[in-house]
């Protein structure tokens, strides 16, 4: 009797210990985002750029997953606060089921993880930041997939160049990458031929003094009368210098914007007739023309498992996020850890997307590279 009892507890606990390691190996990998679907300011790209990340971890998941585990992306909204996103990303850091961080937006925040060198000191990828400032994506372990801001800014100045414009002026928020994009067209307008006639600084460090602020920053624009304008900015006082320019006598001259102004709140915020002809640079691929193998893959799967979610840059953007994710586990081995995904993305070399790619190595780490010029037609769509 003592014998058979023996045997039978042995048993189930055989069973619970083998139920605990396929537990185990079968665990969820989770990948880290902050990012707010909550901020004005951030909503539109950041809830289509979660989506695109989850189109791919789905289509991914029904194929079996990676190693048989279901890819999770887990979103955590720092409000668009500095020091909210830091706090976040620490705590996916304490979390080891956390295995990569990926899509992180918030210009401010992503500064400070990348000064503080937090994913190279805690070990962790961080994939394909919403970031172009190759200062802050140059830091350890950020392996980045946009268009830096100076080729942004590059193909604008080249655009304004070969369409004859005369009286440029060039309005730069006074932080992040404000100042040093404002320095390179400085530069880039001697070798080029494009006379800037003003170069009008935008004060972002205070919110409560924005409306006098724009008045100013508008009279002295008006003061040059341009026949084109770059703003080098985003968020919040980049709208209201838009809206207050808009409204002015001089409000036909050539707009000029960089790919974080989001197109949606750009038409909330002026509507389809004042919007129309503004050229925005774009640092991922044109979503709405399967002219490449990525974005015709893009379409597909956005049919199949999002199909309410309506084609855009960010979710495009979100869905190379999830591609480039993917890639590195898969590269990592049977049951990666961060240490496997991060020296997986160190060794990809380069990486074919489908037409666009990606170089990531131990001696450099380059995104896709390319610009693309769109200009807001009619009905608000953008265009080439």
């Amino acid at each position: 009797m003592r014998s058979n009892r023996l045997r039978v507890l042995l048993f189930a606990a055989a069973v619970v210990l083998t139920g605990r390691a396929v537990s185990s190996i079968a665990a969820d990998i989770l990948i880290g985002q902050v990012s707010s679907q909550t901020s004005p300011v951030t909503a539109a790209n950041a809830k289509a750029l979660y989506a695109g990340i989850n189109v791919y971890f789905d289509y991914t998941n029904a194929q079996g997953g990676v190693d048989g585990r279901q890819v999770k992306l887990v979103n955590k909204d720092d409000e668009l606060k500095t020091d909210r996103m830091v706090a976040l990303t620490n705590e996916f850091i304490a979390d080891r089921n956390v295995l990569a961080l990926a899509g992180y937006q918030n210009t401010s925040g992503i500064t400070e993880v990348s000064k503080q060198d937090i994913p190279g000191k805690a070990g962790i990828a961080m994939i394909a930041p919403f970031q172009g400032d190759r200062s802050i994506v140059g830091a350890a372990n950020f392996f980045p997939f946009r268009s830096g801001y100076p080729d942004e800014v590059t193909a604008l100045v080249k655009e304004a160049v070969s369409t004859q414009k005369k009286q440029m002026v060039v309005v730069y928020q006074n932080v992040t990458y404000g100042p040093a994009m404002m320095q390179l067209i400085q530069d880039m307008s001697k070798k080029e031929g494009l006379n800037v006639v003003a170069y009008v600084k935008l004060d972002a460090t205070a919110p409560d003094k924005l409306d006098a602020i724009v008045k100013d920053v508008v009279a002295e624009v008006l003061k040059a009368s341009p026949d084109s304008i770059i703003l080098l900015g985003g968020g919040r006082h980049t709208f209201e210098f838009l809206k207050k320019f808009k409204e002015s006598p001089d409000a036909g001259a050539q707009l000029y914007l960089m790919s974080i102004v989001p197109q949606v709140e750009l038409l909330k915020t002026l509507g389809e007739a004042k919007a129309r002809g503004i050229v925005i640079a774009q640092a991922v691929p044109y979503p709405y023309s399967a002219t490449l193998p990525l974005v015709l893959e893009y379409q597909r799967l956005m049919k199949q498992y999002a199909p309410n979610e309506p084609l855009s840059f960010s979710s495009l953007e979100g869905f190379v996020v999830g591609k480039i994710t993917v890639a590195a586990l898969k590269r990592a081995g049977k049951n990666p850890t961060r240490e496997k995904v991060l020296k997986a993305l160190n060794n990809m070399g380069e990486l074919d997307l489908g037409g666009v790619y990606v170089n990531y190595s131990p001696k450099a780490r380059n995104g896709w590279g390319g610009v693309d010029l769109t200009v807001i037609g009619a009905n608000g769509k953008l265009l080439r």
